[in-house]
């Protein structure tokens, strides 16, 4: 039987194009059906306040960094959205005085232009947002070396050689309104991905690449970091790749209910937890990693049934 075509971009593979079975499962999950989801390789955490759901984001960063060594250098790869974490990190690295001499970071993700990536000048940079916001607030005499900085450019070979040495301890991240992590969305339905989405074996050996982003994408970014300007946001991005995905040692996804809502919360915890994979959810895919946390907010988790306003 062939998939529906999706009715948020008829052009592209999304959610919207899953059997109606799995997206009505999703809606009607309830708070605590979405904590009973945990289970083996894959865990669900819910935090009472905004403090200590950003705290506890925070001290991912600290932890890795913490178990980096000489010998054995060790990171983590993080997003810019959220962002709140961001200050914290610093504050806790000076607070503590922890040395990163031999730790190591990983942007996940720059919006490219004309085929290169923005400069710290662009107002969206999101190499401009990880340093003003965390590591330009770091004591000089516990940053890390610079060389140890790694953000992903549109010539990416020097950002994917960077993984081949240094643990990634965590791979931390959000959730787009498209199911995706870093800009790894769903593809274009077209050519041979015309009449299925790719399969978890060929999505899996993307590399970080530069991407087209699903209309979506960039309407949630003119949303919240925008002022709802679409024009101001660019349409295409370099991510970092399952590939590197998995070589992380463990995936952590921050809900805090500002980047999804409460059905794409849902949704891709479901998904994960019975082991339904497609790429047209790219989260899903995650189902395949050893160890996956989705971290909430609870008060953010809501419910999806209809309320007129």
């Amino acid at each position: 039987m062939a998939r529906k075509r999706s009715i948020l971009a008829p052009e592209w593979w999304d959610f919207t194009t899953l059997d109606d079975a799995i997206l009505n499962e999703a809606a009607q999950l309830s708070e605590a059906d979405i904590y009973a989801l945990s289970r083996p390789g894959f865990s669900v955490v819910f935090y009472e306040t905004l403090e200590e759901f950003y705290l506890a984001e925070a001290l991912e960063y600290i932890d890795a960094w913490k178990q980096a060594t000489e010998l054995q250098p060790a990171g983590i790869c993080g997003p810019i959205g959220p962002t709140e974490q961001l200050p914290l990190v610093a504050r806790l690295v000076n607070e503590l005085k922890i040395d990163l001499s031999h730790a190591h970071f990983w942007g996940m993700d720059e919006w490219i232009i004309d085929g290169k990536a923005v400069s710290e000048n662009h107002p969206l940079s999101f190499k401009k947002a990880d340093l003003e916001l965390c590591f330009n607030r770091i004591d000089p005499q516990l940053q890390m070396p610079k060389t140890n900085l790694h953000f992903p450019t549109a010539a990416t070979t020097g950002f994917i050689e960077s993984w081949n040495d240094v643990r990634c301890v965590v791979m931390q991240g959000g959730q787009g309104e498209i199911k995706h992590w870093a800009f790894n969305d769903p593809v274009k339905r077209s050519g041979e991905f015309e009449e299925k989405p790719p399969s978890l074996e060929e999505y899996k050996k993307l590399n970080t690449r530069v991407v087209d982003l699903h209309p979506s994408t960039i309407t949630q970014n003119a949303r919240t970091s925008g002022g709802g300007v679409v024009t101001g946001v660019p349409t295409q991005a370099v991510t970092v790749g399952p590939v590197q995905t998995w070589q992380a040692e463990k995936v952590s996804i921050w809900h805090a209910g500002m980047h999804d809502n409460p059905f794409g919360m849902r949704l891709t915890a479901l998904m994960i937890s019975k082991g339904i994979v497609d790429s047209a959810v790219p989260m899903s895919l995650l189902a395949d990693h050893p160890k996956v946390q989705f971290n909430y907010y609870r008060p953010a988790i809501g419910n999806c049934q209809v309320e007129m306003h």
